[in-house]
């Protein structure tokens, strides 16, 4: 005797066990986002990027801000070069007041400005 098979049972069973392992990878996620927020992030950061500029194949020009200065940094894929230092009070200010200005957007703020203007075209 040959039965023909339970389709709808075995769909069932398929979306069960697809739930299961979505929420899994969720929670997962939602764990490994709360220890790299403690553990990745200094509120007292005493070294920032302030800007990087390529100007080549895996060549870069950084600006660096480390207590008191602001470093010029040449970047290879095998060294680093110190190309200036920057040790005026004025130009230091100056420098990183324009780069705290300027709006860093994340990609959830990219996003809800995308999403916005959708629904205004639809309305």
């Amino acid at each position: 005797m040959n039965y023909p098979p339970d389709l709808i049972s075995s769909a069932l069973k398929m979306f069960i066990v697809l739930g299961i392992l979505l929420g899994g990878l969720v929670i997962a996620l939602y764990f490994t986002k709360r220890i790299m927020r403690r553990t990745g992030q200094s509120k007292g950061k005493m070294i920032k990027v302030l800007a990087n500029s390529y100007v080549g194949v895996k060549k870069s020009i950084s600006l660096v801000e480390v207590p008191g200065s602001v470093l010029v940094l040449g970047i290879t894929n095998d060294n680093i070069n110190l190309l200036a230092k920057i040790d005026d009070v004025e130009i230091v200010d100056k420098v990183t007041r324009s780069e705290n200005d300027k709006m860093s957007w994340s990609f959830s703020d990219h996003i809800q400005k995308i999403s916005s203007r959708y629904k205004r075209e639809k309305n």
